[in-house]
Order: C-alpha cells, then structure tokens, then sequence
C-alpha cells in the first residue's frame, strides 16, 4: 500500500453541531453538509492541506455503511495532531478550540522530548493534539 491518505473522516453525533465546531470556532473551510438527499448520505468536507480533508459523517451513518454495530466515542484509539510553528500559536490554538465549545485535557506545557503541547477534545469526543515540534515544523515554517 503507498501513503495516499485523502480523507480522514470523523464519526459524530451531530452533524450541525460538529461543522458549526470546525467552520465557525476552528476556522476550516466547508461548502456544508451535502449529501442530504440520500439515506444516510450527508456528510460535511473540510479543506485541511493539499490533497487532504476532514470528512464529518454521522456515527449512524457510518455504523449502517460498514456494518459494525454502533459503538461509543473511544477517545484513546486515535488522536489528531496539529503541528504548529510556535509555542505561542500552540497556545492561541488551545484557546481557539476552548472557545469554540472544545474541553481541554491537558493544558499546553513543556513535553519530555523537548517540544510543547497540549490535548483538547472536540464536541464529539475526538482527540486533537496542539503541538510545536523543533523538530518536526510544519512546510510553511522550514
């Protein structure tokens, strides 16, 4: 398999709710929810960098096109990270989330290799990590 990863889609429990979170309080761009005239079809796609998209799709939906049994948020199976170019736009971020309806697990502090992070999660209990890696700077700051 080659890393072509195009689309990282998110299970909630309220569509509106959640693009009203990533829209209006993070600031992604989204034509809005489409889909809405098929059966288990409206799903929501945000512009996140060149070539991939958050996808916003109900658990439901999700549950009857795979299968699976619908099962509750699991918020220690995946975390989300944001890399940033600046302890304070980790910071800025944190606060950005937290308005925006986010609850913050772990404040933004110092890490042990050398970095600064913190965690919030999203309405539906998705798992963002805010993080500056000396590192591991994103494109826009090398």
């Amino acid at each position: 398999m080659k890393p072509r990863i195009s689309v990282l889609t998110l299970g909630v429990d309220d569509l509106e709710k959640a693009v009203r979170f990533y829209r209006d309080g993070m600031g992604l761009h989204t034509d809005g929810i489409i889909g809405q005239e098929f059966e288990h079809g409206a799903v929501a796609f945000f512009d996140l960098q060149s070539g991939l998209r958050l996808a916003l799709w109900p658990r439901s939906s999700i549950a009857q096109d795979t299968g699976l049994p619908q099962s509750s948020p699991a918020p220690t199976g995946f975390t989300l990270g944001h890399n940033v170019g600046s302890k304070a736009e980790v910071d800025s971020v944190m606060k950005q989330a937290e308005s925006a309806g986010a609850t913050v697990i772990k404040a933004a502090q110092e890490t042990f290799w050398g970095g600064y992070a913190g965690y919030f999660q999203d309405p539906d209990q998705h798992v963002w990590e805010v993080v500056w890696n000396p590192h591991f700077l994103p494109d826009e700051q090398v």
